[in-house]
């Protein structure tokens, strides 16, 4: 396939049409207040709460990205949907993550910022957060003679997906790679597993900036499910474990504006209110109607389903109620973070519910 990646035109005016939409509450910054809240359409599309205007990052150009200085030469582009950062070095750019929805804007944002400060254009290396195409879909467009660098795990779920627009990595690390270019330092960590088997914190110590994707969402809750996470444990350890770096702005990977420490510390929260309803939703919703009606019918899936659902929502109602207005879509993604936080509680700390040992 072509390194090209050259994407849909239809498909193009929708991210182009949609970083623009998410975008335009921005100026309610200006004036501290919420965003409009969206109108159902002919298909009945559900409402959801407004957006928190401090969960809203600088609106896009025209082309559909924003791109940004950090400090320094430390630079990030986003179309509000996904995020990438990049060093400019006397020998060329150091990039970090490449998402496909981004594209070729990464081409265009890196070009403003090098005619600008005079440093040349060119991605010399290319740095994975992990293997997941969602944020590195777009690695093909910056060639073969690129050095690729990621955690050795990444490497071989690479191999396995064998996907021409996620090229393999040439330089593999397991605990620590200290990558220098051209004056500048990126630190890279593997601290284990959380999000993905792989995923590994990127610190600009210089610049006082720690790059970690999946994992904290400034302005925002978590993600469906918390994050897609595979290690539900490990993700919520992580959290602590990027409070720790000495970090002032942070780069989550996804949505359209940068953290700073205080958003850690109210996902942190966030994530301590969700653990604490869940565990009182297991312990005080009544199993006994669910057993009752499937059990007798021989639907043990069902029986699961009706009690895990009912627990999820019972979890997820008073953490909503209290972060709407606070984190964006509290409304939109609380109930499935509780169901994936049950799960994992059950699971992982034994926390069984009516599914513990027989007396």
């Amino acid at each position: 396939m072509s390194p090209e990646l050259l994407p849909p035109t239809g498909r193009r005016r929708f991210l182009k049409g949609a970083a623009g939409a998410l975008a335009v509450p921005a100026a309610a910054t200006l004036v501290g207040a919420l965003a409009e809240p969206a109108r159902a359409d002919e298909g009945g599309l559900p409402d959801f709460a407004p957006i928190p205007a401090a969960s809203v990052g600088p609106t896009p150009n025209k082309d559909g990205y924003y791109v940004g200085q950090i400090a320094g030469n430390l630079y990030w582009v986003t179309d509000s949907y996904y995020q990438s950062m990049f060093l400019t070095t006397t020998r060329g750019v150091v990039l970090v993550d490449a998402p496909p929805t981004i594209g070729h804007n990464l081409l265009r944002a890196i070009d403003d910022i090098t005619r600008a400060n005079g440093r040349p254009s060119k991605v010399t290396h290319l740095v994975y957060s992990h293997s997941h195409a969602d944020h590195i879909g777009a690695a093909g467009l910056f060639g073969t003679d690129v050095v690729r660098i990621s955690h050795a795990a990444t490497a071989g779920l690479l191999a396995r997906a064998a996907d021409p627009n996620r090229p393999l990595p040439t330089v593999t690390f397991h605990d620590k790679y200290q990558l220098k270019v051209g004056g500048e330092t990126l630190r890279l960590a593997y601290h284990g597993p959380n999000h993905s088997p792989d995923n590994i914190f990127i610190h600009a110590p210089e610049y006082a900036t720690l790059m970690l994707v999946d994992v904290l969402y400034p302005g925002w809750v978590p993600f469906k499910g918390l994050a897609v996470s595979q290690d539900i444990p490990d993700w919520i350890k992580a959290q602590s474990i990027a409070m720790d770096y000495p970090w002032q702005t942070f780069v989550g990977g996804h949505l359209g504006r940068l953290g700073v420490r205080s958003d850690g510390a109210l996902q942190i929260q966030y994530m301590d209110d969700l653990e604490a309803s869940t565990r009182s939703a297991i312990a005080s919703v009544d199993p006994s109607p669910f057993f009752d009606k499937y059990g007798a019918q021989g639907n043990s899936w069902a029986v699961f389903k009706t009690f895990l659902d009912a627990v999820a929502d019972a979890a997820a109602a008073p953490v909503a109620a209290k972060y709407t207005g606070v984190l964006a879509a509290a409304d939109v993604f609380t109930q499935d973070n509780a169901w994936a936080l049950l799960e994992s509680l059950r699971i992982d700390a034994g926390v069984l519910g009516p599914f513990g040992v027989r007396p």
